[in-house]
């Protein structure tokens, strides 16, 4: 397994984590089978936004003295009143329910995550109360470790990031999604079909959002690589052949502040055959040729996906196409961080021949040596 820093947490976590929602209404059995498999893969990280009773109790007789090893997010606003699934913005009720949460992980949650942040609404009502407040003080008192909040909404997202309250994000990520316009909720996607028409490359707040977490050192995890499974199905995905799941997992592992991909895995099978992206090489792992099946929308966009690689002057071009990405958020103020980050690089846009061989590569035509000379003035000392 390989792992990756949470952000500013001190934390690391497996790159492939376990999304516990498709375990509910599982016999213990199943839950117990899926999570040893787990452990034994070496996944560390654990979502757990289920409010159920009979879930919560499986999933932590399960774990056991085990518990010590891992790492949990567990969901502040989720709630489960009468045995329906909700999101409750009721401190009293919130607290019912995540302080059961609390003592069935031992009294220690690692992650808080603010629960469904995908409205104004939605901010207000948790940011702008008393809930953020409750957050801080479980915090304060160590019952939980850090704070996040969960959302598939990337303006409402901003937003939250740009309190400074959160060191983690649950995010929904997949090559879909992140093409789908501002305004469209990826729910009436997953609903209705995929909209392909409406495709017209990255869309700037999505990557607006992963850039703002790198510059700020807040972690991602990221939910629905998948697309509920629509995007490996030849009969439901946009585009012109299904995605493998490994393709899944690589196109989001390679977002910036992305740290770990979270998969509904419901049985130890799925958990073994999702560990196998790490035995894969960069071909059967490589997602532009089916990107590209989107149209011009893509072009002059650069997706990290090494097809530049390898580089005459060994530079690590899409490192520096990342730290260029986040430095202009904001070129007045460029964090420590990223700037030390261009200058540690072994070999940086001073070397560069312009031999072009990189553009050559590139599917999405990326002006890829203007890039590199704007961002040797830009991180220049």
């Amino acid at each position: 397994m390989i792992y990756r820093d949470i952000g500013k947490t001190g934390k690391k976590a497996s790159i492939i984590g376990l999304g516990c929602e498709h375990l509910d209404r599982k016999p213990y059995e199943q839950v117990k089978e899926t999570i040893d498999a787990a452990l034994s893969c070496g996944i560390n990280i654990y979502d757990m936004f289920m409010p159920g009773k009979e879930v919560r109790e499986y999933l932590s007789k399960a774990l056991g003295s085990r518990r010590k090893d891992i790492l949990i997010q567990g969901h502040i606003g989720s709630t489960d009143i009468g045995q329906q699934y909700d999101i409750s913005r009721d401190l009293p009720t919130v607290q019912r329910f995540f302080e059961d949460h609390l003592r069935l992980c031992g009294g220690y949650i690692d992650f808080g995550m603010l629960f469904f942040i995908d409205s104004d609404d939605d901010y207000k009502n948790v940011f702008e109360s008393d809930i953020a407040s409750y957050a801080q003080k479980l915090k304060e008192k160590g019952d939980i470790g850090h704070i996040g909040f969960s959302s598939h909404n990337p303006v409402t997202a901003i937003k939250a990031i740009n309190t400074g309250l959160p060191e983690i994000m649950l995010f929904s990520i997949n090559p879909a999604f992140d093409i789908i316009q501002t305004g469209d909720s990826i729910f009436t996607h997953l609903d209705k079909g995929f909209n392909i028409d409406s495709f017209s490359g990255i869309e700037p707040k999505r990557a607006e959002l992963y850039r703002l977490c790198e510059q700020k050192n807040v972690a991602i995890t990221v939910m629905k690589a998948l697309g509920a499974g629509k995007l490996i199905s030849p009969e439901h995905t946009p585009f012109k052949k299904p995605l493998s799941v490994a393709q899944c997992i690589h196109y989001s592992l390679s977002r910036p502040a992305v740290v770990s991909v979270l998969l509904g895995c419901k049985t130890a099978q799925e958990v073994f055959d999702s560990v196998k992206y790490l035995e894969l090489n960069e071909t059967e792992l490589d997602y532009t040729d089916i990107l590209s099946s989107v149209g011009s929308g893509m072009k002059g966009c650069c997706v990290y996906c090494n097809h530049c690689q390898p580089c005459p002057s060994q530079i690590d071009i899409t490192a520096v196409n990342k730290y260029l990405d986040i430095a202009k958020l904001d070129t007045t103020n460029i964090p420590p961080s990223i700037r030390s980050h261009y200058q540690n690089l072994t070999h940086r846009g001073n070397e560069c021949t312009k031999c072009a061989s990189c553009e050559k590569r590139c599917p999405f035509d990326v002006p890829i040596i203007s890039n590199i000379e704007e961002a040797e003035k830009l991180f220049k000392v």
